[in-house]
Formats: structure tokens, C-alpha cells, sequence
């Protein structure tokens, strides 16, 4: 049976216990992430939190809706593996509880979350890019495409050097200077939230800052990395677009591959839809995986 649990009910060991088991876990779904990024969140529990969805909500004309918040990519049901099998019925009893309660739903799935036979009207296709890590470095490197090998000399020659980091003040800062200037629906709450989740993120050794800096000592590009389990992933990046002619968008991403390289982890790119991003990603030998994004709007 799934019921629907307000954030003031929960029982926040179980779902974090739930959360940390899943064979498809994500950072994003613990509760203190939540309390980082989301105005407000309630779960959807099934059983004894045999499995889970959490529910970001917001109000707007005294409408309660469900949303992705900023600096969340994936979301979704979470199976606990001891109890529960992540099987495409369930899946859609989740999908359907949720519709009952809200008439606007905004929210991402995540990769395991593979429903079929399931209404496609609801449905969106994204893309996430992942890359294994299991192998050395020299072997990882090899199936970069040429563009990149290219771009690593270039960054050779302008003398990148990469440092990293326990604050995210110039990330941030370079991030709304850069994207966010083309992002004008990204707000000021959104960059605070940020700061105070790389902190915690920090404080849990859940978090890393890369930076890289030119031979002038001015810093081109950022990133900021969450690891969790068996996952790597960019969370928010950034590069000083005047100086991103010199290998530098390459050359960070190279040096996390070459920091996490030869263990049991998968990189997580992040999902893009734009063409020439996701084929920047594929470039360093990432595949495309598939997740949904469910979207209900009913005429009120």
C-alpha cells in the first residue's frame, strides 16, 4: 500500500535508510539535500518504506504543485533491493498516487525508473550521460574522441593547472557571471541554497571543488562534484566564457576522469538536451541514458 506522508510525519531514519540501500540511489533524495534545495517536500511511501518517492512541492495562488527544484537532476522512486523489486507496476502506482493528490506535476525520474506501457502523454525523455570508471586511465583516455585529445594539448600548451578546493565563492560567482546571465530564471534564493548545500556537502565529505587556472593565474573553469556510493557526479559547472577557446572545458573534466580512474564508480556527466553538449559529453566515451521527466497539467 502507498500513502502519501507530510514532511512533519516522516520517519527520517527509515527513508534516509531507504534511500542509502537502493540499488538506484541518488544523492539528491536524502532528506538533508531536500532541506538544502526544496521550499517543501513530502514523501510517498510504500510499506514499511519498502520504497520511496519524495515529493518537492510548492504553492501558488494557494495551488499546491509538484516541482524539480534547482540542483536536482534526477529523482524519482527509490526501492529498497532487501524488499522490493524496481518493477514497472509498482512504478505506476506511484505515478498514479501522485495524480490523485496534484493536479501540476513537474518532476524527474531517474535512469531505473523505467516504466512501460505507461501513458507517453505524461512522459518526457531525457538524456543522462554516464561514463565507467572501472578501468585505468590510459585506457579511459584512449576512447576520447580526437577532438579531445586535441583540446588536452591545447590546454598542455596554454599551462592549465588544475587545484582543488573547499569553497564554492568563485564557482558560484563565475557560474552567475557566465550561465547565469543566460539563466535569468535561476534566482538569488537558488545561489544561497547552493552555498549552503556545497557547505554541508563538505562537511559530510560528499563534495569536492576542481578549479583550473591559466599560467596568469586567473581561473577559467569550475565544478563542483558530488560522490556518492558508486556515482560521480557534476553538479554545477562553469567556465569564464571568454577564455573557454583554450582547452580548459576538456581539461577539467579530464582531471576528474584521471582523479576517480582504475574504481568501481560511474561518472555522471549530468543530462543535456542541447545537441552540441551532450556530444561534448559523448566525446569522452560517455553512453546515453534514457529517463523520464513526468509532467500533468490539469485545467483548474
Amino acid at each position: 500500500m502507498i500513502k502519501y506522508v507530510l514532511h512533519k510525519d516522516l520517519d527520517i531514519i527509515k527513508y534516509d535508510n531507504c534511500i542509502a540501500s537502493s540499488i538506484n540511489s541518488r544523492i539528491y533524495a536524502f532528506s538533508w539535500y531536500l532541506n538544502c534545495v526544496a521550499d517543501n517536500w513530502d514523501v510517498l511511501v510504500y510499506g514499511d518504506y519498502e520504497a520511496v518517492m519524495p515529493i518537492p512541492k510548492r504553492q501558488k495562488y494557494l495551488i499546491n504543485y509538484v516541482y524539480t527544484p534547482f540542483w536536482i537532476t534526477q529523482l524519482g522512486v527509490f526501492f529498497n533491493t532487501n524488499k522490493v523489486d524496481s518493477n514497472s507496476i509498482l512504478l505506476i502506482d506511484f505515478l498514479e498516487k501522485l495524480k490523485e493528490r496534484f493536479k501540476i506535476i513537474d518532476i524527474r525520474l531517474n535512469t531505473e525508473n523505467q516504466i512501460k506501457n505507461y501513458n507517453s502523454k505524461f512522459l518526457l525523455e531525457r538524456f543522462n550521460y554516464e561514463l565507467s570508471l572501472k578501468t585505468d586511465y590510459q585506457s579511459i583516455y584512449d576512447n576520447y574522441k580526437k577532438d579531445r585529445k586535441k583540446s588536452l594539448k591545447k590546454a598542455s600548451n596554454n599551462h592549465l593547472i588544475e587545484k582543488w578546493n573547499d569553497s564554492a565563492i568563485k564557482l558560484i560567482e563565475m557560474f552567475k557571471n557566465n550561465i547565469g546571465l543566460r539563466t535569468p530564471n535561476i534566482k538569488e534564493i537558488d545561489y544561497r541554497n547552493l552555498s549552503v548545500l556545497v557547505d554541508i556537502c563538505f562537511k559530510k565529505k560528499v563534495g569536492k571543488i576542481i578549479e583550473v587556472y591559466d599560467s596568469d593565474r586567473e581561473l577559467t573553469s569550475a565544478a563542483f562534484i558530488l560522490k556518492n556510493k558508486r556515482r560521480v557526479t557534476i553538479l554545477v559547472s562553469s567556465t569564464d566564457f571568454k577564455n573557454r577557446n583554450n582547452g580548459t572545458n576538456t581539461f577539467l573534466i579530464d582531471a576528474i576522469i584521471k582523479k576517480y580512474a582504475n574504481q568501481d564508480l560511474i561518472f555522471d556527466f549530468g543530462g543535456s538536451s542541447i545537441p552540441g553538449i551532450a556530444s561534448f559529453f559523448r566525446s569522452f566515451g560517455a553512453t546515453k541514458k534514457v529517463y523520464y521527466n513526468f509532467n500533468q497539467k490539469k485545467i483548474l
